[in-house]
């Protein structure tokens, strides 16, 4: 039996298989509102056959969005826009999941097609805020450090944010605190160059993050789980690292977190990365065994066999695929036939000659 296309259970939540859908920016909102194109690019994957299907970053603060088109939840009317997206996903047999972000210090820059850099105030950017007063690079907008009061503000803000997504209908909310953003910049010592206490030590400097994570999982239904992203490495020395990332998610577990979404990088402009299929699979291997917590490994994986060999060695509990989803939004279909699991097409598809074991 394939052990990537078996059930996963979290708390009381039973995922029908172990693919899921990474949190993809598609750059395509106004005023932080999803729009018919969410419906469709995240729908396509609930047909598709993915287990749960993530929305892009969802900025819990206007101020906290990557760029000027990056969806939000900040207010009621973005709540409502993603109610039908939210139907759809869960109509055709996936769990939606939103993510919950705030970019710190790589806020208020362009969409990738669009430029480079940070986006003037004057043409549609604003000031940012990070945990120190240090840019992530020349281009990148220089962040103002962020009082204790508006720490403490920045904790509810993510609160309110779960809040509406709970009331939109999602099911699983996954807390951003990877890439460079905001949270991770708190975690590493390269950006987070406080004095007080939320920097300097380790047990500092994951002091905001727990917050955030054990206010979320507080309000969150006890009965569903709260996922949590990191980057493991920042792939320099002298920053965060897989030791450090064990010592969080020990912490992060024991405030309620269910499974850590397990990626690296985005915190240094000249990190030395290596970058090969799988590359960040021991990344959570390393977290699931240290840390005994559910992890979900993410980066380069493309194929079924390895996506299936990842899960059944125990590296991970469950893949989350970003480009290989965005090749083919049915990959987990068309692996579940290489694999030998049986996944029933759509009703609506099967005169193309598909079907459980499908052609």
């Amino acid at each position: 039996m394939s052990q990537l296309f078996s059930p996963l259970t979290l708390r009381e939540l039973t995922f029908s298989n172990r693919v899921f859908v990474s949190p993809m920016c598609q750059y395509s909102c106004a005023d932080g509102m999803p729009t018919d194109w969410h419906l469709v690019h995240l729908g396509s994957r609930a047909i598709g056959g993915a287990a749960l299907v993530m929305t892009e970053a969802a900025s819990v603060t206007p101020e906290g969005r990557i760029s000027p088109e990056d969806a939000g939840i900040w207010n009621d009317a973005q709540m409502n826009a993603w109610k039908p997206i939210v139907a759809f996903i869960k109509a055709h047999g996936a769990v939606p999941s939103i993510q919950l972000a705030h970019a710190g210090r790589k806020a208020s820059t362009f969409a990738p097609w669009r430029g480079q850099g940070k986006v003037d105030e004057g043409k549609g950017g604003w000031p940012v805020v990070g945990p120190s007063d240090t840019a992530f690079s020349p281009t990148y907008p220089q962040p103002r450090e962020m009082s204790k009061a508006e720490i403490k503000a920045m904790v509810d803000a993510f609160v309110a944010a779960a809040k509406r997504s709970l009331e939109a209908g999602f099911v699983v909310p996954e807390i951003h605190g990877a890439h460079g953003y905001l949270i991770h910049e708190f975690l590493s010592p390269l950006s987070n160059l406080r004095t007080d206490e939320y920097g300097g030590s380790l047990e500092n400097r994951m002091r905001f993050p727990l917050e955030v994570c054990a206010a979320v999982r507080e309000f969150w239904p006890k009965h569903l789980p709260v996922f949590l992203r990191i980057s493991a490495s920042d792939w320099k020395e002298g920053g965060w690292d897989v030791e450090q990332s064990i010592e969080f998610c020990k912490r992060a577990k024991t405030v309620g977190i269910d499974l850590v979404d397990v990626s690296s990088g985005g915190n240094a402009v000249d990190a030395k990365m290596t970058i090969r299929p799988g590359y960040q699979v021991p990344f959570a291997r390393a977290i699931r065994a240290g840390a005994n917590v559910p992890t979900g490994a993410v980066g380069l994986i493309t194929e079924p066999v390895q996506a299936e060999q990842i899960v059944a060695d125990g590296d991970a509990d469950c893949v989350f695929l970003a480009r290989a989803l965005l090749r083919d939004p049915y990959w987990p279909r068309h692996a579940a036939q290489a694999l030998g699991a049986p996944l029933e097409w759509p009703d609506q598809y099967k005169r193309a000659g598909v079907g459980a074991f499908g052609k």
